[in-house]
């Protein structure tokens, strides 16, 4: 009776529970992580140039 249960519970959710929302999530937060690191990327970058054109 108890994997019947349990079997009924996870159908339920199958149809209840979005997929595409949770994949939506992850990709929202990727895309947060790569903007953060192409920003730092830049940081960098600029931070050589201008220690670079202060010693010439």
């Amino acid at each position: 009776m108890k994997k019947i249960i349990a079997l009924l519970y996870l159908i339920l959710a199958m149809f209840l529970l979005d997929g595409c929302e949770v994949a939506g999530a992850i990709f929202k937060a990727g895309v947060w992580v790569g903007v953060i690191l192409v920003l730092l990327v830049i940081g960098v970058i600029v931070w050589l140039v201008t220690r670079g054109a202060g010693k010439s």
